[in-house]
């Protein structure tokens, strides 16, 4: 399949499956591993493109579903592609519209042809959301990485409905290969599927490969299955993966979830979890999160984290946004400014700690500084890091 990206790994742990890789899209170039924040309609909740772009984002992600019920198609074809409407000059990775399967599931209908959603803007109006529409779409948003339409169940559903999700999964992708208008400058990613069921993501797997996609991503996670068993779906994918190709794992976001994967071999994550925890008032820091908006922040004088340099931190204190997040948007703002700015920190840790060959202790220290005591580390994290040669508990 055609390909608009080249990918060269840079560094590997010497300990873990983790590495460093340099991604090279149409918009620029990617350092891996990499935390992709969302922009459902054209930006971040709360902050600007243009300020995303002072925070050093390489990547960001539009909602497929979303642009192409508002602005909607006509009007992002006038403009030239999502990067032209929302002024962004980085790469772009827009999700297929397949996820509103499970969260809009009350709205959707699927059949083999695609899913029918019912507008929650309106509740009268429908999409008929097919592989070839999906394409569509995401041709004329013009992101740097479209995913394929994939048929997504929520991770705590069992039974036929994972297998026949799965299968299908396979027969949109070829779909969606042959609606794919642009390869030479967009990158069409696969997505394994197969639920929980060890066997079926192996099948999946299989059959994905044959279709040499530009990236795989790991997909039906994140929705509330156990840890434990997440963990074993992560590190059976990357196990049988192509070792030359980036591995994207959505809806992750959580700083030990993104420790952890990145050990097991993960090079991608998207997740809402920074800017939508940062609009309740929640600001991340490498010891845990702090709810300004309690009112023990009232008088504390002190920057969100001491060591970090985003504008939140550097002009204004714990006590001005304790008062703006009771009262004013501008407190949202500023948190979530400082929850993407420690994200991508984080995530520039992990790559530096690879390169420098102290990946181990890097993450012993990140568990350390985030539980406090190895009593509160949660035992999946153990087990999964136990996995690729580190014990959390020596």
């Amino acid at each position: 399949m055609k390909s608009a990206l080249t990918w060269e790994i840079i560094a590997k742990c010497s300990t873990t499956k983790a590495r460093v890789g340099k991604l090279i899209l149409p918009h620029g170039p990617v350092d891996t591993p990499v935390f992709m924040p969302v922009g459902t309609q054209g930006t971040l909740k709360g902050i600007t493109p243009k300020q995303l772009e002072e925070l050093g984002c390489q990547i960001m992600l539009n909602n497929t579903y979303h642009l192409g019920l508002r602005p909607g198609q006509e009007l992002l074809e006038q403009i030239g592609g999502s990067h032209n409407f929302q002024n962004w000059s980085r790469n772009l990775l827009t999700d297929s519209g397949g996820f509103q399967m499970v969260s809009l599931l009350k709205l959707a209908k699927i059949t083999e042809q695609g899913v029918e959603f019912q507008s929650p803007h309106d509740n009268e109006s429908t999409m008929l959301l097919t592989p070839e529409h999906s394409m569509s779409l995401q041709n004329s948003i013009g992101a740097d990485i479209i995913m394929q339409l994939d048929d997504v169940v929520s991770s705590l559903t069992t039974g036929k409905r994972v297998e026949e999700a799965m299968y299908r999964s396979i027969r949109w992708l070829d779909r969606c290969i042959n609606a794919h208008r642009k390869p030479d400058s967009q990158n069409l990613f696969a997505i394994i599927q197969g639920g929980l069921d060890i066997n079926l993501r192996k099948k999946c797997i299989e059959e994905m490969i044959l279709r040499d996609t530009p990236g795989y991503a790991i997909g039906g996670l994140s929705g509330g299955e156990e840890k434990d068993i997440f963990w074993r779906i992560v590190t059976l994918c990357t196990d049988l993966l192509p070792k030359n190709k980036p591995i994207y794992c959505m809806g992750i976001g959580y700083t030990e979830d993104l420790v952890v994967c990145s050990a097991l071999g993960v090079d991608m994550y998207d997740c809402v979890f920074p800017t939508r925890t940062a609009r309740f008032g929640n600001a991340l820091t490498p010891k845990g999160s702090l709810n300004l908006k309690s009112v023990k922040f009232s008088k504390d004088f002190q920057p969100i984290e001491k060591d970090c340099d985003c504008v939140a931190c550097k002009s204004y204190t714990r006590s001005y946004i304790h008062l703006q997040a009771t009262k004013e948007t501008v407190g949202c703002h500023l948190i979530t400014l400082h929850n993407v700015a420690y994200q991508l920190r984080l995530m520039r840790n992990i790559r530096q700690a690879i390169i420098e060959g102290r990946f181990p202790s890097f993450v012993k220290q990140t568990f350390k500084d985030l539980f406090g005591s190895e009593e509160k580390y949660p035992v999946w994290a153990i087990n999964a890091l136990k996995s690729v040669n580190i014990d959390l508990l020596s």
